[in-house]
C-alpha cells in the first residue's frame, strides 16, 4: 500500500507560525493529502485552517486535535459543517480530550471519565451532521436539552439551521489508551496515534478490531534526513524527554504510560524520574534509541526508503510531516511518494 503524506503545522509558540500558506500551497501542488493545525492552550485550531482552506483548492484540511473541552460538542460541529462547506468538502474534524492539566487548569472543565465523555460527544456530533432528527442526549456529559441547575426548564431539542454538506463527514480521534483508541475504531473515520511503532503492531491490534472499510489512521511522526542518525534520533529523544518527563503528573503521564505499553516500561520511569527531578539530560539519555527509532524515519534517503516498506505495511494510512520549508515539503515527498 503507498502511504499518503500529510502535512502537520502544530500550534503556534509565542506568535503565529509564517509562511503557513505557502507551505500548504505547495504541499497541495506537491500531492500531499493533508494539511492538519493544532491547539493547546493559545491559539485556536479553526481559524488558521480557514486561513489555509481559503488559499488552497484540493488539499484536504484535518484538526490534529480540536481538544473537546474547549467547546461543546453543538460548537465544534458548527466549525466543521461552516468550513466543510467552505472548502468544498475538505473537512476533517479531528477530536482528542487532551489531558487533565490542561482540560482542568486552562477549561476550567472536569477530566473525568474521559472515554464516556469522548463516546457522548462524537454521537451528539454525528447527530448534528445526519440532520435527521432535533438533537438529543440522555448522557451525563452533555445533557441536551440541559434541565440541570440553573435551568429555565425552556430548552427544545433543536435540528441545525445550515444543512451540512457531508452528513458523513470523517470525524478522526486522536487517542494513546487502549479503550479511547477503540472507540475511535467503533465510532469514528479514522484515527490518530501520537507514538506508533509499525515493528509492534500488536501494541494496538486488540482495540482496532471491527474498524469500518475506509478507515484512516494518520500519525504525525517525524522525518529527518541525514547522514548522522544519531543526531537525527537525538532531536526525537529531546521530545521523548519532555513530553515522557514532564507532560503529566507523576501519578498520571498518558505518554508514559504508552511508552511502557510500547515495551520500554522500566526506562519510561526513569525518563519521568530525571526530567522531575530537574534532570534533563539524563531524561534524554534514559530515552532508548530504539524506541526514537522505531516510531520515526531517521537516516539517509536510503535508509528510510529501506525502512519505509514496515511503515507502508502496518495500519498508518498517512504519514504526517513537520515540514517547515518548501525544500522539505518536497524531499519529502520524493522519498515516500516516489
Amino acid at each position: 500500500m503507498t502511504m499518503k503524506l500529510g502535512l502537520s503545522l502544530g500550534y503556534w509558540g509565542a506568535k503565529p507560525t509564517p509562511g503557513v500558506i505557502e507551505l500548504a500551497q505547495e504541499a497541495e501542488r506537491l500531492g500531499y493529502d493533508s494539511v492538519f493545525t493544532a491547539e493547546t492552550w493559545g491559539s485556536d485550531v479553526f481559524t488558521p485552517l480557514a486561513f489555509i482552506g481559503a488559499a488552497t483548492e484540493k488539499i484536504r484540511l484535518g484538526t490534529g486535535i480540536a481538544q473537546i473541552a474547549a467547546r461543546t460538542p453543538a460548537s465544534t460541529a458548527m466549525h466543521a459543517l461552516t468550513l466543510d462547506h467552505l472548502s468544498g468538502g475538505r473537512m476533517i474534524l479531528g477530536l482528542g480530550v487532551s489531558g487533565p492539566q490542561v482540560v482542568e487548569g486552562w477549561y476550567g472543565q472536569p477530566f473525568a471519565k474521559p472515554v464516556s465523555r469522548t463516546r457522548e460527544y462524537v454521537s451528539i456530533i454525528k447527530q448534528i451532521f445526519a440532520r435527521k432528527d432535533p438533537v438529543t442526549s440522555s448522557g451525563e456529559h452533555y445533557p441536551l436539552p440541559y434541565d440541570g441547575p440553573g435551568s429555565w426548564g425552556m430548552g427544545k431539542p433543536l435540528r441545525t439551521i445550515t444543512h451540512p454538506l457531508r452528513s458523513d463527514l470523517p470525524i478522526v480521534l486522536g487517542a494513546e489508551g487502549p479503550k479511547n483508541v477503540a472507540l475511535a475504531a467503533e465510532a469514528c473515520d479514522g484515527w490518530m496515534p501520537l507514538y506508533y511503532s509499525p515493528y509492534r503492531p500488536e501494541v494496538y491490534a486488540p482495540s482496532l478490531t471491527g474498524c469500518k472499510d475506509g478507515f484512516e489512521v494518520f500519525y504525525p511522526g517525524r522525518l529527518i534526513v541525514t547522514d548522522d542518525v544519531e543526531a537525527g534520533l537525538s532531536e526525537i529523544k529531546q521530545t521523548l524527554a519532555f513530553y515522557v518527563g514532564g507532560m503529566g503528573s507523576k501519578k498520571r503521564n498518558f505518554h508514559r504510560e504508552l511508552m511502557a505499553r510500547m515495551g520500554w516500561e522500566k526506562e519510561s520511569f526513569e525518563v519521568q524520574a530525571h526530567f522531575m527531578a530537574g534532570r534533563r539530560g539524563e531524561a534524554f539519555s534514559a530515552v532508548p534509541d530504539e524506541f526514537a527509532d522505531e516510531i520515526s524515519l531517521v537516516g539517509s534517503k536510503e535508509r528510510i526508503k529501506e525502512r519505509l516498506a514496515s511503515w507502508q505495511e502496518s495500519v498508518v494510512t498517512t504519514f504526517l510531516v513537520a515540514a517547515r520549508t518548501p525544500e522539505e515539503l518536497r524531499q519529502y515527498a520524493e522519498i515516500v511518494l516516489g
